[in-house]
């Protein structure tokens, strides 16, 4: 009885680790929702281009390689050198800014004032669009990521417990370093939403537009600055995933899972998303461990759905979310 429960407190916490990874994803929406008011469905996929390219840039990797070889019949696909994880990543953080620009240039200034709904069409068809450019640029072979981070399980953990409790607790390390890179970017990006004059400038536009613009605030620059700050998100967590489970293409399918974890804690909130993923990450394991066998397993697939539509149900504005009241 004491190992089953020992067992089922490992299971609470590595269900903690899951859920802050699941957060990570849902802070770049959460970003985008509060300076456009838009859902953006393109922002796993980000994680995903974010993660080739970096892996790209460190492995020497020609970009284009497979098409160039077709047009020119050549067979090249590395330039022969490997680039430092530290100066890979800064590079992948300038792509990732470039792509705010050119997603502001060539589709967010024509969308100015358009219906929330026009925006997150847009979003869908950036996701396909950025998902087939990365398969054409870096190749859709499974990549390995390996910057330096700690992975495997933590001995001082599993020894610690072995000793107060006789039974020793598995931790990855990985999941560790996630949680305390969550808790930085929480931190970080709710006191430059609050107190920053640009985060007081991504509120006012998200509140409305034409008002913001006739304030003197740049539309445009706004934009730009916000997804850029979500590209960085999205490289964090294309990081985190990647040197997880590697950098594949169904590593765009975590924005599913991102879903309940914003209805749970709220669109709004920054908070609310590591709130929101943690009890996501608890909820579907303690419930797959618990229930699982009796009712055939596999509840991880639809557990976080299915408490995202209770929230909606009994409180769709989330734990931390705004209100929203419209006067008729």
């Amino acid at each position: 009885m004491l190992e089953q429960l020992l067992f089922g407190i490992e299971v609470a916490l590595n269900g903690l680790m899951t859920g802050v990874l699941y957060a990570l994803v849902a802070l770049g929406f959460v970003l985008i929702f509060k300076a456009s008011g838009v859902f953006n469905y393109a922002q796993g996929v980000m994680a995903l281009f974010a993660a080739l390219t970096l892996v790209g840039f460190q492995n020497g990797q020609i970009p284009f390689a497979h098409l160039i070889n077709a047009v020119l019949g050549t067979n090249v696909h590395h330039f022969g050198w490997h680039l430092p994880a530290l100066l890979s990543v800064v590079m992948a953080l300038a792509s990732m800014v470039l792509l705010a620009v050119i997603v502001e240039r060539l589709m967010l200034k024509y969308l100015i004032n358009q219906e929330p709904v026009i925006l997150f069409m847009a979003t869908i068809g950036l996701a396909y669009f950025l998902e087939g450019f990365g398969d054409m640029m870096w190749g859709s072979e499974v990549k390995k990521l390996d910057i330096g981070l700690p992975v495997g399980p933590s001995d001082s953990i599993e020894s610690f417990t072995y000793d107060l409790f006789g039974y020793g607790f598995f931790i990855d390390r990985l999941d560790i370093v996630a949680a305390i890179v969550a808790a930085l970017l929480v931190v970080t990006l709710t006191v430059f939403s609050q107190y920053s004059k640009i985060g007081r400038a991504l509120r006012a536009v998200a509140d409305d537009h034409q008002a913001a613009l006739s304030v003197g605030i740049s539309l445009r620059f706004i934009w730009v600055v916000v997804w850029s700050i979500a590209g960085f998100v999205a490289l964090v967590a294309g990081i985190m995933w990647g040197a997880k489970s590697g950098v594949q293409f169904s590593l765009s399918l975590i924005a599913l899972k991102a879903l309940p974890v914003l209805m749970l804690g709220g669109f709004t909130s920054i908070p609310g998303a590591i709130v929101g993923g943690l009890i996501i990450g608890v909820g579907e394991k303690l419930f797959d461990f618990l229930l699982g066998p009796i009712i055939g397993g596999a509840t991880e697939n639809w557990f976080a759905y299915v408490l995202a539509l209770l929230f909606l149900v009994f409180r769709p504005q989330g734990l931390f979310g705004e209100r929203i009241i419209e006067r008729v």
